[in-house]
């Protein structure tokens, strides 16, 4: 996953949106238990006071007390965290209970409505405590406060513990979260997968077109990609047709200054007709190159192949006619049902130029062998002949270079060079002792 795909960056807000829904989660959840938490403490505390109410009197003397005391042992244990106390409106006496000990619960001031109040208070030790109170107000006027409290650590507690579950829930909650976002994220990206693969298949030339099932969304971007191909392979065929006329077009021209040149030796004028002769041939190579490069099929065509022992039979019947090749042996050695991802013109092209050098310069035999193998269409053209130099194998390759003088315009290899590049292969030249080996390589469509 590449940092700026569209696939990152969907994931990406995924995984951020998840974790921002799923911490504010966690801090709603917690706040709703812990106010859950206190709201049920609250409870109990109120069913403590109405006891302590109940329990609570003035006697004879006018002491206050609470007969009986709240039977909860937790009000007997001090300190325990859980206390109750009655404070005498007039004055001022106090019943606490025994977990208080020697302590006092701060006062709490309350209204003369005789309604539930919750409050926090300071308890011992200056411990925070809920605290529920009351203000009761008996018949002869005399009152007291109620209180019922118990120590906050007991919500915080309750509330921590919670915390602990609930963080593993939400943690497998995110991660099935995260597992159906990247399901989502997939299945929503296929289309332009599927996409990405078909125009891989135009590139390779294994297609014309782009043939794929796309949503309804993504079909415009495709129809648009196909028009596109379209309109080029038709810019591209009026070029090639535009370059193979404005080539026959010279070629006139230079067939009367070819005649012209045989005039100006007729008269003896043979300097002036040498170096218009270089002109010529020097433009005649330049369109014998353009005509050689428009044929090549690669800028128009989507699938391409042919096979290659029919397409060499054809050249090697036409060479051996030739006066070079009749005194010449042809060997092939090629699979009859072998293939090549090449168009059919664009092969006899290369085999053509190859062979033809080769009768040029062969002593008595050529071989062409070719065969398949992972790395593609491998073809071998090998003659006798005296071969090329290391040092000039580059030189050969070059537009319009001869490196002899016994005839030919020098842009035989040059254009086998120009049309095994379209296709993406590779030219190598070698010493084949002796004799010069041609080694061509055609990568299969998918490389």
């Amino acid at each position: 996953m590449k940092a700026g795909s569209i696939r990152f960056r969907l994931w990406s807000a995924a995984a951020i949106s998840v974790l921002l829904a799923l911490g504010i989660a966690g801090v709603g959840l917690r706040y709703l238990f812990e106010r859950h938490v206190e709201r049920r403490v609250q409870g109990e505390l109120s069913v403590d006071l109405n006891q302590l109410i109940g329990a609570t009197a003035f006697g004879a003397d006018g002491a206050i007390g609470v007969v009986p005391v709240l039977t909860d042992p937790r009000f007997e244990t001090p300190l325990s965290g859980y206390y109750w106390q009655v404070r005498d409106g007039t004055t001022g006496a106090l019943v606490r209970s025994r977990s208080l000990w020697d302590q006092t619960l701060a006062p709490v001031t309350g209204a003369d409505d005789g309604a539930l109040h919750v409050r926090e208070v300071a308890g011992p030790g200056s411990v925070k405590l809920i605290a529920v109170t009351r203000r009761i107000v008996d018949s002869s006027g005399r009152s007291f406060d109620a209180v019922v409290a118990e120590d906050h650590r007991t919500v915080t507690t309750a509330v921590g513990e919670y915390v602990l579950q609930l963080a593993p829930a939400l943690a497998l909650l995110g991660g099935v979260l995260l597992a159906a976002i990247f399901v989502q994220i997939s299945v929503g990206l296929a289309p332009l997968e599927a996409l990405r693969v078909a125009v891989r298949d135009v590139v390779a030339r294994r297609k014309a077109r782009l043939d794929v099932v796309v949503p309804s969304e993504v079909l415009p971007l495709a129809d648009e990609i196909n028009r596109l191909l379209d309109g080029q392979d038709r810019a591209l065929l009026r070029a090639r047709t535009r370059a193979t006329d404005l080539a026959h077009g010279l070629k006139t021209p230079l067939q009367v200054l070819a005649a012209d040149i045989r005039a100006l030796r007729a008269k003896g004028e043979t300097e002036l007709a040498e170096e218009i002769g270089k002109s010529v041939a020097a433009i005649r190579r330049h369109v014998e190159r353009e005509l050689a490069r428009a044929r090549i099929a690669p800028g128009v065509s989507g699938l391409v192949h042919c096979r290659v022992a029919d397409v060499a039979g054809r050249v090697v019947d036409v060479v051996a006619r030739t006066p070079g090749g009749e005194r010449l042996a042809f060997h092939l050695d090629i699979p009859a049902d072998l293939t090549a991802p090449i168009d059919e013109g664009d092969l006899s092209e290369i085999l053509g130029n190859l062979l033809e050098n080769a009768a040029r310069f062969a002593a008595s035999s050529i071989s062409l062998v070719a065969s398949d193998s992972e790395t593609g269409t491998l073809i071998v053209v090998t003659d006798d002949g005296p071969g090329i130099p290391d040092a000039d194998t580059a030189a050969a390759l070059s537009r319009g270079m001869r490196l002899d003088e016994s005839g030919g315009t020098g842009l035989g290899l040059a254009i086998v060079s120009d049309i095994v590049a379209a296709y993406g292969g590779t030219l190598t030249l070698n010493d084949a002792e002796p004799g010069l080996k041609v080694l061509i390589l055609l990568p299969p469509p998918q490389a």
